[in-house]
């Protein structure tokens, strides 16, 4: 791929290593998913040119596998349906969090797959908004406004109250 050192590939495995980890919520699962990007980024190096859009295109890899495996878990899910076996629900530790940032994490946990994404690419990895527009391969202004929703949707779920709707002026 490109000239970058160790130390480099280091950071960046672990961005993408944390990335998966807020996606897929075990370890396992985000050490599977960052192998399976850089296995696919190797195979499929020619695609990539600039050293520049590296990172949001290794970001893109990892996010279009995880929606994959997450389309190939509802499929499993429904076969195992039609012949009688429901999977086993996971019981996570729904206790009341004492400390206000681990209420937070917890909050951020519950968004949507797709929302999480957003705040952690533009808000954690620190990626532009025409970054995550190249990594997610949608328009920048739809990354401006599901950025917006993501942020209100997590104000609500972490301080509990919905925010004041905007109001615009009718002419």
């Amino acid at each position: 791929m490109h000239d970058l050192d160790e130390q480099q590939w280091r950071e960046l495995l672990q961005r993408l290593r944390r990335f998966a980890l807020w996606l897929s919520r075990e370890p396992g699962g985000a050490d599977d998913l960052v192998q399976a990007t850089v296995e696919r980024a190797l195979t499929r190096r020619d695609q990539q040119r600039d050293a520049e859009g590296l990172r949001p295109w290794l970001f893109a890899i990892l996010y279009r596998l995880f929606l994959d495996g997450k389309r190939r878990e509802r499929l499993h899910a429904r076969w195992l349906s039609w012949f009688g076996h429901a999977p086993d629900e996971a019981t996570g530790n729904e206790t009341e969090s004492i400390i206000l940032a681990q209420a937070d994490l917890e909050a951020f946990a519950r968004l949507p797959d797709e929302q999480r994404a957003l705040l952690l690419l533009v808000s954690v990895e620190g990626l532009s908004y025409r970054e995550v527009s190249q990594a997610l391969d949608i328009p920048m202004g739809t990354v401006m406004s599901r950025l917006s929703r993501a942020r209100a949707a997590f104000r609500v779920l972490a301080e509990g109250k919905p925010a004041p709707p905007a109001l615009r002026r009718l002419k």
